[in-house]
């Protein structure tokens, strides 16, 4: 017999030797009468325990299976036992790679006399594994194994006790990873967190044996550097840092960059404690984030004053969305076909109890940094409705109101259900609200901004892209998405009218956003000249302190009622006055063609200096010019040149006695000069070039106009297709809706018990259900004919029905009804229903 599973040479009852053979615990039986202790009996689980057979264990002596720790503790535990102790559990630890185990050694009484003591082992490796495994993640982190805020606290403290003791330094170092959000969205959380642990390598060969690297959370690492001399060795272990960062990580099959930014705060220069430190470097790694990433920052005090308004700025802001600081202005947008009011801006400015105006520049970054802008957002299209409401009851003309959308604002679900419902309590048309968004904002989901678009187009409100011009400016996003205007940004705007790049730019825009029936409007026009350019270049709007400053809700009224508009000749499409400029350096000659040539009728400008002339052209519109050659600072020739290049409409011609042969003959052959004519001049012979330059001028001016007028009318056909595409897309969808709608009433109507029978309007049979077909089966086909024809047993009288009569079908008394369609819908003709008198109540 196997002395592993012989039976126990004590007398057990058959259940109590299963549950000794079944017991998870290891169990010796131990004889107390002799000093050695003899085993007298161990259960399997001993023996696993133990790491030895039954019959290696029964009559050995316990003494010996005290483990590999020094001390007999299990021979103590026996004695203790033996003399009649309490039991006391202690650790054993055998060795040859035996399990660890808790023993429990107390007497065993038995029905004889003899001492026993009973031996209770339990297995408690695992239990020991998942204590060394909590007390670890209890100090470092689960993702890298890098220490975690406990233990860097700890370690930090240690530093800097170290470093006041030795007159040392430290360094705390907050880094992140740029762009690391793009890696968690692109390629997954998987491939983030390959990266997370390749970086904390990276940094880790970096450091030295007293230095301690912990993970903050996300991609945030935090590095003490313990014993540091100054800023010079600070500098050159981050530069090294960010080296080795920027080397490329192989991720799940592809090769990724990864750029870092560091802020640094240093004990004791910055701050005598952990906190503190920890605190300033988290600052400095947000000044790096802001100056565009992979860039290293220590920590300067006004760093620390700077957070501090931001705060205080930050409650107050909260407090004036509360207490009402917060006010509406309008900037005026100007229609450069009728030159009247055809829009308004609605910009928040916020009015401090304290601080005054406080301009929008500086508190709608701190709104979107605290989550404040969606809010402001919605305050802004109330309050503008408000305004809108007490311009109309003042008897006020009706214009468009514009509400910036900011992009946190825009991927708000509850953004259309909110314009609808301002809509609707206030009564205001759609079409005289407008939502402007930025294209940054579109791009961030675009199948998203579609869905968004959609329901705000549906609603019958305007769209407008703002801010064009920056940013991604892609004609696939203009065709892409149901836009009504497109604003040109004012960056490009400002510099029209001397700068060739940006005035070409401009016109693109306006050309291609024309071509596809969209309306275009210019920020930030402040001079006559960029209004007059715009206008020329079919610009539908202008915005900016040229036409109007930003003003309250009175005085706008105030503009509105005074009819508030664009000067005549500044108008898109119009026949301007002749106009003439004079350019010589002598008083008497500009005196004396100003003479001979008033008698023309013309509009005279005069200027005595090239530079004086290019300032005159520059504020005025200008036909035809003619200059002397010879003049002080530039000569006329130059001149002309420069009026070429700038205005290239005007006609120019040169009137002089002084003749430097190769400059005007250069001039001439360039086309910067029309005409050159000699002094003295012969007066009819002046006048009759002057006059053939102005109708050259004026056949050019006609022919721009029709341009224009074909432009405009292009225009307008094009914004006509692009309503009309919205149109017949709403009404696509209508009626697929419809043919749904549809589908369902007629699959609900043939499953309903009831006999039902739909006519048109003119008495045609269009619908029969199945407990229809069923009850008329004799009189042969039904669908498709007359009612009056097909089915007699309905109309008694020879009459549609109306109403409710009853018939008698069969012998069977039947209540027909007739309910008229179209009451709730567009639905015509009549439904008849058909029901046993018997089910009538």
């Amino acid at each position: 017999m196997d002395l592993d599973t012989a039976q126990s040479p004590l007398p057990l009852p058959g259940a109590a030797e299963a549950a000794w053979a079944a017991c998870a615990n290891g169990v010796l039986l131990v004889d107390a009468g002799i000093d050695s202790f003899p085993i007298l009996d161990a259960n399997p689980a001993m023996c696993r325990l133990s790491g030895r057979t039954r019959a290696a264990l029964v009559g050995a002596s316990a003494l010996g299976l005290g483990g590999a720790q020094p001390g007999d503790l299990l021979g103590a535990a026996l004695r203790t036992a033996a003399a009649g102790g309490a039991p006391q559990p202690f650790l054993v630890q055998p060795g040859g790679g035996a399990p660890c185990s808790r023993w429990t050694v107390s007497l065993a009484p038995q029905g004889d006399a003899a001492a026993r003591l009973l031996c209770i082992a339990e297995d408690v490796t695992d239990l020991r594994e998942q204590q060394a495994l909590l007390a670890h993640l209890s100090t470092h982190d689960a993702l890298t194994g890098l220490a975690n805020r406990a233990l860097f606290n700890e370690r930090l403290q240690a530093a800097m006790a170290h470093a006041h003791t030795h007159a040392g330094g430290v360094a705390v170092l907050c880094l992140a990873l740029d762009g690391f959000n793009l890696v968690n969205e692109s390629l997954g959380y998987v491939a983030g967190d390959q990266l997370l642990i390749s970086v904390a390598m990276r940094i880790q060969a970096c450091m030295r044996a007293q230095d301690t690297l912990s993970r903050h959370g996300g991609n945030e690492f935090v590095l003490v550097l313990a014993d540091v001399a100054d800023s010079a060795e600070v500098q050159g272990v981050c530069e090294h840092i960010v080296r080795v960062i920027g080397a490329p990580f192989p991720v799940i099959g592809q090769s990724l960059h990864a750029g870092c930014s560091i802020g640094i705060a240093r004990y004791p220069q910055d701050a005598g404690d952990g906190v503190t430190l920890l605190r300033y470097a988290d600052m400095a790694l947000s000044h790096a984030r802001g100056l565009g990433g992979n860039q290293l920052q220590f920590f300067a005090p006004e760093m620390n004053q700077r957070t501090a308004e931001r705060a205080q700025m930050e409650a107050a802001l909260r407090i004036a969305l509360i207490e009402g600081q917060l006010q509406l202005q309008y900037q005026p947008l100007a229609d450069l076909q009728q030159g009247a009011i055809c829009a308004l801006e609605a910009l928040v400015r916020w009015q401090h109890p304290l601080m005054g105006l406080i301009p929008a520049g500086r508190f709608i970054p701190l709104a979107e940094a605290a989550g404040l802008t969606t809010a402001l957002g919605y305050w802004s299209l109330h309050r503008a409705v408000e305004d809108m409401l007490a311009w109309r009851a003042a008897g006020l003309p009706p214009v468009r109101v514009a509400i910036n959308i900011s992009p946190k604002q825009f991927r708000d679900a509850a953004l259309p259900q909110a314009v609808a419902a301002a809509l609707a309590q206030s009564g205001i048309p759609p079409v005289q609200l407008s939502l402007e968004i930025t294209e940054a904002a579109l791009m961030q989901d675009p199948q998203a901004s579609d869905a968004i678009l959609a329901q705000l187009k549906a609603l019958g409100v305007g769209l407008t892209l703002d801010d064009f011009g920056t940013g991604y400016s892609s004609l696939n996003h203009l065709k892409r998405f149901p836009l009504d205007l497109v604003k040109i940004d004012c960056g490009l705007t400002g510099n029209i009218v001397t700068g060739a790049d940006d005035a070409a730019l401009v016109k693109t825009i306006i050309s291609m956003a024309h071509h596809l029936g969209i309306e275009v409007a210019a920020e930030g026009v402040e001079t006559e000249a960029q209004c007059d350019f715009l206008r020329r270049n079919m610009c539908d709007q202008i915005q900016g302190y040229f036409f109007g400053k930003p003003c309250d809700r009175e005085q706008v009224a105030s503009m509105l009622a005074a009819r508030h508009a664009v000067p005549p000749h500044l108008l898109r499409i119009q026949k301007q006055a002749r106009t003439l400029l004079l350019v010589d350096d002598e008083q008497n000659i500009v005196s004396a063609l100003k003479r001979l040539l008033r008698r023309d009728g013309y509009q005279i400008l005069t200027a005595h200096s090239g530079q004086e002339g290019l300032d005159v052209l520059a504020a005025n519109a200008v036909d035809v010019i003619v200059s002397d050659q010879r003049m002080p600072g530039m000569i006329g020739a130059d001149f002309l040149r420069a009026a070429k290049t700038l205005y290239p409409d005007t006609i120019r011609i040169m009137l002089s006695g002084y003749t430097e042969l190769q400059s005007v003959t250069d001039a001439v052959n360039e086309g910067a000069i029309f005409k050159f004519l000699t002094k003295p001049w012969d007066d009819e012979q002046l006048r009759t070039h002057i006059a053939e330059a102005f109708r050259l001028k004026e056949i050019a001016d006609d022919n721009e106009r029709l341009n224009l007028e074909l432009r405009t009318a292009n225009h307008e056909l094009a914004a006509a297709n692009r309503r009309m595409e919205d149109v017949l897309r709403q009404k696509q969808q209508q009626i697929t809706r419809d043919e749904i709608s549809l589908n369902v009433a007629r699959e609900l109507l043939q499953f309903v018990p009831l006999a039902v029978i739909g006519l048109d309007d003119e008495g045609m049979v269009a619908f029969v259900n199945d407990a229809a077909e069923r009850m008329f089966r004799q009189n042969g086909a039904i669908l498709g004919n007359e009612a009056d024809i097909v089915l007699p047993e309905l109309f008694p009288d020879g009459l549609a029905p109306s109403g409710s009569h009853q018939v008698d079908i069969d012998g069977r008394c039947y209540q027909v009804v007739a309910h008229p369609m179209g009451a709730n819908s567009q639905s015509r003709g009549s439904l008849i229903t058909i029901s046993t008198c018997e089910d009538l109540p």
